[in-house]
């Protein structure tokens, strides 16, 4: 039976100074992310300059493999973000 899951991270981007700031860092995370072939949205504090939602989603025919893939994500997600990830939380359904 297929599964799903979601992966939310909360992030706090301390040097944004603008919108455009946040959204290079948000633009550099998603495209980053995507590489696990996983859909990856902005999700909360769109107007917000240092504070963003992100949710990432996958499917896979498995548990195990929906929470191996959405793991991976959070390993590069926190390596790319460093202190500016806030919190993650992955939920399988």
């Amino acid at each position: 039976m297929p599964a799903i899951g979601l992966l939310t991270l909360e992030l706090h981007i301390q040097a944004a100074q603008s919108l455009k700031d946040k959204r290079q860092v948000v633009r550099s995370l998603k495209d980053r992310i995507r590489r696990f072939n996983v859909s990856v949205a902005e999700v909360d504090h769109q107007s917000s300059w240092g504070l963003c939602t992100v949710a990432v989603v996958a499917v896979a025919s498995n548990k195990a493999g929906v929470e191996s893939l959405l793991q991976s994500a959070e390993q590069a997600a926190a390596a790319l973000l460093g202190g500016d990830l806030a919190d993650s939380s992955i939920e399988l359904i």
